[in-house]
């Protein structure tokens, strides 16, 4: 199974979900619930996770979480295998608990947050186990419009101030945004993610594009990346090589010559951002074939982790292509 893309930074906002295994239900009954609650605490104490919405549901379960620190797979690995453990020594069983790994949607919070929020407190009504969503016990809506007193671990004034300055306005006018609204109208805002996993507007996804992903090269891994990658035109690649290392389009595409780093780098990079087929660039750099491309881009990635300054200049040519 490929892994799933993960950015992770000081003040990130995500919307996590995870399901039980083959959509079995892992939250039986109370208990269960009542100790996934105490993880979660937990989890906000040992790694400072700050937990703006949750809902729990018999067979899955939502987050809205923001890490102060960039450790968001540490903590959910801790708190996943936790309630894994628990689960599975109180039912004496076996086996993976969760489907696969969790879901972890990078989300840009001012435009977001107050939308997922709502989706989310709304989850038990659409599944018809109640008719509003202050009758579900298990969800964080009842803190929010104050009909029970809020966990200390659990952050409300955020999303409330989104809706009032004052409590008592802010908590009518977030009651009104989440009941007031037609089930059927509220549309799950992660129908409009990018790149399956970051939802935000154009500045944020290129934002998050250039500033994390374009100087990864773990795209076998992680096939996401590849999609996401910022794409850069194969002659701005040839022309920022070019005057890094003071050659000539001809001397950089030369073929045959023994130690032509800058073609070496120049193969690399388009590799990496152009978003071209191999095929093709294996056109582009005199026609040799999609195979030979991977090779020497392999050969590269070799020579980088060996050769500090041949590092150096791959980065600088790096930073230069993606804020052209």
């Amino acid at each position: 199974m490929a892994r799933p893309l993960r950015v992770e930074y000081p003040g990130a906002y995500y919307h996590l979900i995870n399901r039980g295994n083959a959509g079995e239900n892992i939250f039986d009954g109370q208990r269960e619930k009542e100790k996934f609650l105490e993880y979660l605490k937990k989890a906000v104490e040992r790694f400072s996770m700050i937990i703006h919405t949750y809902c729990i549901m018999p067979n899955h379960y939502h987050i809205l979480v923001e890490t102060p620190q960039p450790n968001l797979s540490v903590a959910m690995q801790w708190l996943n295998v936790s309630y894994a453990g628990y689960y599975n020594k109180k039912h004496q069983r076996s086996g993976h608990l969760f489907q696969g790994r969790y879901k972890a949607m990078l989300i840009d919070a001012d435009k977001y947050l107050k939308h997922l929020s709502r989706y989310i407190h709304l989850n038990p009504v659409r599944a018809k186990l109640v008719i509003k969503p202050v009758e579900y016990p298990w969800s964080s809506y009842s803190a929010f419009i104050r009909t029970i007193k809020a966990s200390d671990w659990l952050e409300t004034k955020w999303l409330l101030a989104c809706f009032g300055r004052k409590k008592k306005e802010a908590i009518k006018n977030y009651k009104k945004f989440v009941e007031g609204i037609d089930i059927v109208a509220v549309e799950n805002p992660n129908k409009h993610l990018h790149g399956g996993f970051i939802l935000g507007d154009t500045d944020f996804v290129n934002w998050v594009k250039d500033t994390f992903l374009s100087t990864r090269d773990d795209e076998k891994e992680i096939p996401q990346l590849k999609r996401l990658k910022p794409k850069v035109s194969l002659e701005t690649i040839l022309q920022a090589v070019c005057d890094e290392f003071g050659r000539s389009k001809e001397q950089v595409m030369e073929k045959g010559r023994k130690g032509n780093k800058a073609r070496e780098i120049a193969i690399y990079l388009a590799r990496d951002f152009s978003g071209a087929k191999c095929k093709d660039l294996g056109e582009f750099f005199g026609g040799i074939s999609g195979a030979a491309i991977t090779m020497r881009y392999n050969q590269v990635i070799n020579k980088i982790d060996r050769d500090k300054r041949l590092k150096g200049m791959a980065n600088k040519i790096k930073g230069k292509i993606i804020n052209i």
